[in-house]
């Protein structure tokens, strides 16, 4: 039998090499209010069934039974895009400003405006049958991002120009199975989706004083079935400490989008530490890897995210608080987050949010879980 260390460090390079693979990914999505709380750290730190997502070694680190249902959405508002999309939809031609107001709002919307964003949603259980662990979930994860793709003039006193649309929707079946060695020392897991994913490629024509509804204008989407497989270590060198990473997508799956062109979601690389200074105190920290794409050109996501969580009355109240920040985005700044969480019994329900005061970017989770 190869010795625990020994394995460690196969496992821990294979993943590592992929870094060098010059090949980029969508965002890294936030499942779950808890993570969220935590300004999106959840890869050392996720021993539920989120773990699904996050790490599927998680679900070896301690013998549970439960069944979560989350919904989760992030959003990135950059150059107050929305907010001078409003204002061209109310532009007024026949104002005694008018040629003023329209060259503002064209410069505006021209000066690198843009919206991002990546939704969650689904099913999660975790099992166990002795010292084996295994989970699944059907779940949905979709990216999206609106830019300009046609440059906004103002001619006659009036605005025109268009907005590309892109989005890629992951309706997925996944199942998780993972084995935890040395007393849960090490744990390993895999996990394979079943995608099919739903490219859109769309175009929204926008005219000064028309309203134009961006979910309208994706068009028809082209569906695509594809196979994804993720690899998750997790290290517990003592009681109190952890490190985790999680490589996905190893398999690099791809999907026709409508333009004729392909999305293709390459490996993606993130790691986490998790530090328990006492029982009912946690504190922990992600960081991608990789440099992630989004459906924005020119933009980047590398998100480093830090939280920690304080328990009381054996975990009756959770409270949480995190902060998180593309390093990848020079106008990033740090985003903070808070969450709280409710436990009677069995049942679980947890609240997060979070909002970036520099671009206006914001995000929030909801869930109810049932934890044996």
């Amino acid at each position: 039998m190869i010795h625990t260390r020994t394995s460690i460090r196969i496992l821990i390079c294979s993943l590592l090499s992929l870094v060098a693979t010059p090949a980029m990914a969508l965002e890294f999505a936030v499942v779950g209010p808890r993570a969220a709380g935590m300004g999106g750290a959840g890869v050392a730190v996720t021993t539920d069934a989120y773990a699904t997502h996050w790490n599927p070694a998680g679900l070896a680190m301690n013998q549970s039974v439960d069944i979560r249902v989350q919904v989760s959405a992030q959003g990135v508002n950059r150059g107050e895009f929305l907010q001078t999309l409003h204002d061209i939809e109310g532009f007024d031609p026949n104002a005694p400003n008018a040629p003023a107001q329209a060259q503002s709002l064209v410069n505006s919307i021209n000066n690198g405006g843009s919206l991002s964003a990546v939704a969650t949603g689904g099913l999660y259980f975790k099992g166990h049958i002795g010292e084996h662990a295994f989970g699944f979930n059907v779940s949905d994860v979709a990216n999206a991002g609106s830019f300009v793709s046609q440059t906004f003039t103002a001619p006659g006193n009036n605005i025109q120009g268009q907005l590309a649309l892109r989005g890629l929707e992951q309706r997925q079946a996944a199942f998780s199975y993972a084995y935890a060695f040395a007393d849960k020392t090490f744990s390993i897991g895999v996990t394979g989706r079943v995608i099919q994913g739903a490219a859109y490629t769309g175009t929204a024509t926008v005219t000064g004083g028309q309203d134009v509804t961006l979910s309208d204008n994706f068009g028809k989407a082209k569906t695509t079935t594809a196979f994804g497989i993720d690899l998750g270590a997790i290290y517990r060198p003592s009681s109190w400490l952890r490190l985790g990473v999680v490589a996905k997508d190893l398999n690099q799956p791809e999907f026709d989008a409508p333009d004729g062109s392909k999305f293709k979601l390459n490996p993606q690389v993130r790691g986490g530490v998790a530090l328990n200074p006492w029982s009912t105190m946690t504190m922990t920290a992600d960081m991608d890897i990789t440099s992630n794409q989004t459906f924005v050109p020119g933009i980047k996501s590398q998100v480093l995210s830090l939280g920690m969580e304080q328990t009381v009355l054996s975990e009756f109240l959770s409270f949480r608080v995190g902060t998180y920040k593309n390093v990848q985005d020079a106008k990033s700044i740090f985003t903070p987050t808070a969450g709280i969480g409710f436990r009677i019994y069995s049942f679980r329900l947890d609240v997060a949010a979070g909002y970036d005061f520099n671009e206006g970017g914001a995000i929030a989770s909801g869930a109810l879980s049932l934890t044996f």
